[in-house]
């Protein structure tokens, strides 16, 4: 296990997740990317062993902030705003290698998927026995979330890395919230903030009873919005 970072306490990503939802309920961009940064500080404390997941939420934060500060700045207020102005002016595509790789929508949905696979780890973590195996529990959380986006070799290496992780109770004192059993009662609180129910996921949540969209890109209409959200967020393609 690496250094564990005392300026990380899993309480203030929480408080930065529950922050990003407004009044209109539209899920707020720079909370939402603080709570990421957060989330980033425990997978580096968490060891090297996550270091390829780290880096790899680390990028797609700093693309999101480049948004945030670039001349286009308030059309990436939120999510919201962003999905409706990259649709209508063609900056999203269907091709993984097409003109605008690196959108703000493909960019979240990469991020959720590595925050659907932490919600998995941990809740794997709070529900499990004390002599639960953290490499079964992390392995398994990863073959759901991560691993169809990956090619063979990075999922071989990545599962034989899980098999150094250390205990149950050492993951857990990495929060910074106190004893283990402490830390299992706060997760119980941060479930619905990185779970499947948070707004910010809701925002990309796959639904398979749609197909592909009726329409390119580009349209104004908001069904066609969410019509082809839903659609890449269930392909099985690495987006």
């Amino acid at each position: 296990m690496a250094d564990v970072d005392t300026d990380f306490n899993l309480k203030v990503v929480l408080v930065n997740f529950k922050q990003c939802l407004s009044e209109k309920e539209e899920v707020l961009m720079d909370p939402y990317l603080t709570g990421w940064k957060g989330l980033i500080k425990f997978l580096n404390n968490l060891g090297a062993v996550f270091a390829f997941i780290s880096k790899d939420v680390l990028t797609k934060v700093q693309i999101m902030e480049k948004f945030r500060n670039s001349e286009q700045k308030e059309n990436y207020f939120s999510l919201q705003s962003m999905v409706k102005y990259e649709i209508s002016n063609n900056l999203v595509d269907f091709q993984k290698r097409a003109d605008h790789p690196d959108s703000g929508c493909r960019t979240i949905l990469r991020l959720h998927r590595a925050l659907h696979w932490l919600q998995l780890f941990l809740d794997g973590l709070r529900t499990s026995q004390e002599d639960s195996k953290t490499s079964s529990l992390c392995t398994d959380s990863y073959n759901i979330a991560l691993a169809t986006y990956h090619p063979w070799l990075i999922r071989k290496a990545v599962t034989v890395a899980f098999c150094t992780l250390p205990s149950r109770n050492a993951f857990l004192e990495t929060m910074n919230v106190g004893t283990p059993e402490e830390a299992v009662e706060m997760l119980s609180d941060a479930m619905p903030f990185i779970g499947q129910g948070h707004p910010a996921r809701k925002c990309l949540k796959p639904d398979l009873n749609l197909g592909p969209p009726v329409s390119r890109p580009g349209s104004q209409s908001t069904e066609n919005i969410r019509i082809y959200l839903n659609y890449v967020n269930s392909s099985k393609t690495n987006l």
